[in-house]
């Protein structure tokens, strides 16, 4: 799209309206609002559902089998955006790619709301996986489209929306969650559906109106020949998976564990893959390899960071449910509750972090510095649930929630050290040629962390939870002092970035 067009779109677009920006900003945040409110309320009380025995309204799988699928969930779903990305360059655009991502989403919470047993979760996994990578990347996309390049509202807008996702993941857990526990797990999938309805009839009404030809280009589309080829080996792939899975199945040698076993190795391939070919291309200039060098290690970082922090949804969401008094000052507690912490303390802390950033100017720690910082917080927070189960002498007796509240805070801290500081380096590091793909392996540093987990989940036991949780954040720990120590010949291979 030349400057002439991106100035026509723009036009077409109120420019003032919600909070003093486009009004096409509030169809934006209410979007991911809801589809927000529909993931995380669901995922507050799918492990449970999962391990549940049937007479409680679950499906009976093994708990450690049950942390390993949650992990490769999530894994999937941040792989699922490289395919959303290319779907919305190649073939719909942005605003459509979104509009059809947030139908599959629906369609796999209702799944999840009817009895169907392990072929409904299954089901509804690939419709949401593949909803989400087609919505999540490409909303973003879209409040970008909102501003001109140099519009001084442009990262104010990012921050509203962003607050949109955090209220949606907030509330999602206390609605849902409740229902869920309270009454049935289906209930609670229903009202995640209808969560992702009201987003999707947010979008529909108001975006002609309101986002003008915001995400109607398609930027990159296939020529003719192309759709033919792609449509060929699209159909091929579905062909060979359909025939590898319905003889693996027959076969019995495929199964739930061999195919966790096979997505945790492909969470390591595809990055690394992603490196050689950025790397080796000749597209790609001296100062932008050593740059791509300099990005290795903070991509290990936000991989054992995203290791941490994503268990907030498996094992410590385990320990909320098993392991903690849910009787706190007279209050019943739902373990689901829990997942609320995350988005709270992001709501409350990530204003004073980019205030303090703003405050600091050139005198701020450098990238690798912050990132040193944020996975020595992320150590801490798993350091820190070693005590309780040491002070009882592991008796396996319930603990104070406060333990868990206290191991949120730690992880957050560390998230906002490292999340959008990751963001923005990714932006300034990546080679020219490959700016957009840089983006989608940022992404996979937390799908790459959640393939591994799926492994690493298998050893916790409550036997073995001091050392489990002593371990991963000593290992934390210990890579964050050596970030820390090797930042000054990072910065050098930055080439004049920080």
């Amino acid at each position: 799209m030349n400057s002439h067009d991106k100035e026509a779109m723009l036009k077409t677009i109120p420019q003032k309206g919600f909070f003093g920006h486009p009004k096409g900003l509030s169809t934006l945040f209410f979007t991911e609002f809801w589809e927000r409110f529909s993931y995380y309320g669901m995922r507050a009380i799918l492990l449970f559902y999962m391990y549940y025995e049937v007479s409680d309204g679950g499906l009976g799988i093994d708990q450690t089998t049950a942390n390993s699928i949650m992990a490769i969930y999530g894994s999937l779903v941040y792989m699922s955006g490289i395919i959303g990305g290319w779907i919305a360059d190649r073939i719909l655009g942005t605003a459509r790619t979104v509009f059809h991502g947030g139908v599959l989403i629906m369609v796999g919470h209702i799944i999840l709301a009817l009895p169907l047993g392990a072929p409904g979760l299954f089901t509804s996994m690939f419709f949401i996986i593949l909803g989400t990578g087609l919505l999540k990347p490409n909303v973003g996309g879209m409040v970008g489209d909102l501003y001109s390049m140099k519009d001084p509202r442009r990262d104010s807008g990012f921050s509203i929306y962003y607050m949109g996702i955090n209220m949606g993941a907030f509330i999602a857990p206390y609605v849902v969650g409740t229902l869920g526990e309270e009454v049935d797990f289906h209930l609670g999938f229903g009202v995640a559906a209808i969560g992702m309805f009201v987003g999707l009839v947010v979008y529909v009404i108001t975006r002609k109106k309101f986002l003008g030809l915001a995400g109607a280009h398609v930027p990159n589309p296939l020529s003719k020949p192309e759709k033919g080829r792609i449509t060929k080996i699209i159909l091929l792939v579905i062909l060979l998976i359909g025939i590898i899975g319905w003889a693996g199945v027959s076969g019995g040698w495929l199964t739930v564990e061999r195919v966790i076993f096979s997505i945790s190795i492909l969470g390591i391939i595809i990055p690394t893959a992603y490196f050689i070919f950025m790397y080796r291309s000749p597209k790609t200039s001296n100062d932008e390899k050593s740059r791509l060098l300099a990005y290795i290690p903070l991509f290990i970082a936000a991989m054992v960071f995203w290791a941490i922090a994503e268990q907030q949804s498996s094992i410590l969401a385990t320990f909320a449910n098993e392991r903690t008094d849910l009787t706190f000052m007279g209050i019943e507690l739902k373990a689901s509750w829990f997942q609320s912490l995350n988005p709270l303390f992001i709501i409350m802390f990530a204003p004073l972090f980019a205030g303090l950033w703003t405050k600091l100017g050139d005198k701020q720690p450098s990238v690798s510095q912050k990132f040193s910082f944020g996975l020595i917080f992320a150590g801490l927070a798993f350091i820190v649930m070693m005590l309780p189960a040491y002070l009882n002498g592991g008796t396996g007796a319930l603990v104070s929630p406060l333990w868990l509240v206290l191991c949120f805070f730690l992880i957050v801290m560390g998230e906002l050290l490292i999340s959008p500081v990751g963001l923005s380096a990714s932006t300034k590091l990546a080679p020219a040629a490959f700016a957009a793909q840089m983006m989608s392996l940022w992404n996979l540093s937390n799908s790459s962390a959640q393939a591994i987990n799926a492994q690493v989940v298998r050893f916790y036991t409550p036997d073995t939870e001091i050392m489990y949780f002593g371990v991963i954040g000593g290992v934390a720990i210990v890579l964050g002092i050596v970030l820390f120590l090797f930042s000054p010949k990072l910065k050098k291979f930055m080439r004049g970035l920080n």
